[in-house]
């Protein structure tokens, strides 16, 4: 696929890795000369230096024959009149735009092909407060992810000692909830991949990624750790655009307090948010935090735009007693270095932003895609098309289905009805499949399965 992505940032640099690495013609504009110069050294792509919404510009980066543009830049405008000169000029036939502003989002009579010519809105502020929110629902989670609607979840849980599936064999899970479906997709112990089998045991450590209804995650994480009580208590750190979105969705639900250090955003947060309590302050300040009972805080976010004082305060509330930090954290470095062993949770921006693009490239009809582990394994939904005879996967079993390696079916998705896959599960036309591959590499694989032979058109 020839995909032309505008803006060499965080976002538009991690799509670009992300993509060049599967075999697609990349372009990456930027007005940045420098940047580009260092990612066309480590990757595989073309670049264009100038302002990404000229049609000149578009115009020298493959406008006349791109399939597809992402436009990631900084700037909501440019990102927006980009794609409507991409349309006008060049009929380019996806069009995605990364909006932040809720000024802009408030209004989807704008984004359409009469007004707006955009095909897939990207608001990664939000991507990020619903993840947050799912965290918060399932205290304890490491990740949670939504497939088919909601309807199932696939979760990370850090398996502990004292979980009753620990030191166990993966077949005595029916054992132990007799009448509720789950299964575990993957297992990661040491870092390192463990494709689940029935006689698999589970150690402490493990981080298990399991699927399952949503209505019997609950059950299934009280099995491999112990269950942490319910969320109350939140501080968020940081009153941008994640911190106040995330406060008003959840002050409803549970006691909120965000502490922000600018007086003119604690003034506009104060009048925007009805339960949450506003504080002016500095996040990282012990003495603010102990007379705001930090150490009976259930979960501390850390949602600034500066990464090194979200690990900071987050560091810094952990210490004095909080049950759980998040730090908002942009570098995949920062990353690696401080989750589990100092936060409880790094959440990456960009992993939440590429799950979304992604499920605009694959080919094959795919719904969903979630990547993983900092994009080395993903969680995809796609949809079963065809009849036996020119389809790769419909009427046949589990079982039957040459799956590349590292590469498990999790559950079926068919109308209402969520079946958790054994071997004997039968796929039917128009079943969401939802697979996990612990080697991005084999998705090319995977994509033909769900690719239905000429002869059902």
């Amino acid at each position: 696929m020839k995909i032309i992505i505008l803006g060499a940032g965080q976002v538009g640099s991690s799509v670009a890795h992300n993509l060049a690495s599967e075999a697609n013609d990349i372009t990456l504009v930027d007005t940045n000369s420098t940047l580009l110069l260092d990612l066309q050294d480590r990757l595989d792509i073309r670049t264009v230096v100038g302002p990404a919404s000229y049609p000149e510009v578009l115009s020298r980066a493959g406008g006349e024959d791109a399939d597809m543009i992402i436009a990631v830049t900084n700037s909501d405008e440019t990102n927006m009149i980009a794609c409507q000169v991409a349309y006008t000029l060049f009929h380019t036939p996806i069009k995605i735009a990364r909006v932040r502003a809720l000024e802009y989002l408030n209004h989807t009579k704008l984004f359409n092909q009469e007004a707006l010519p955009i095909d897939v809105l990207i608001s990664p502020e939000q991507l990020v407060t619903d993840y947050i929110q799912r965290l918060i629902q399932h205290p304890g989670a490491l990740q949670v992810l939504d497939f088919a609607g909601g309807r199932v979840q696939l979760v990370a849980v850090r398996a502990v000692y004292g979980g009753p599936l620990v030191g166990h064999e993966l077949q005595d899970l029916g054992k132990h909830m007799p009448g509720i479906e789950a299964r575990v997709a993957a297992i990661f112990r040491r870092g390192s991949p463990i494709i689940p089998e029935g006689k698999t045991v589970i150690e402490a450590d493990d981080e298990v990624f399991f699927i399952a209804a949503r209505k019997n995650i609950r059950a299934v994480m009280g099995e491999l750790r112990k269950l942490d009580k319910p969320v109350k208590r939140i501080i968020i750190a940081g009153g941008g655009n994640i911190g106040l979105r995330l406060a008003e969705a959840i002050e409803s639900r549970h006691q909120v307090k965000i502490i922000d250090c600018n007086p003119e955003t604690t003034r506009r947060l104060s009048e925007r948010l009805g339960r949450t309590i506003v504080l002016l302050g500095d996040a990282a300040d012990e003495e603010l935090l102990l007379e705001e009972n930090i150490e009976n805080t259930d979960i501390f976010c850390a949602l600034t735009n500066d990464e090194e004082a979200n690990i900071l305060s987050a560091m810094l509330a952990k210490r004095l007693g909080a049950r759980k930090v998040m730090s908002l954290i942009n570098r995949a470095s920062y990353v690696d270095l401080v989750q589990s062993d100092v936060i409880d949770i790094a959440i990456s921006p960009q992993q939440a932003t590429i799950g979304s693009l992604l499920a605009h490239v694959r080919r094959g009809d795919v719904v969903n895609v979630h990547s993983l582990r900092r994009g080395a394994a993903e969680a995809i939904e796609a949809v079963a098309h065809g009849d036996r005879g020119n389809s790769k996967v419909v009427g046949r079993a589990v079982a039957e289905i040459k799956l590349p390696p590292g590469t498990t079916i999790g559950a079926v998705v068919r109308g209402d009805e969520v079946i958790i896959a054994h071997h004997d599960t039968t796929i039917q036309t128009e079943d969401h499949v939802i697979l996990f591959l612990v080697d991005k590499r084999y998705i090319p694989d995977v994509e033909r399965l769900f690719q239905v032979g000429v002869t059902f058109f």
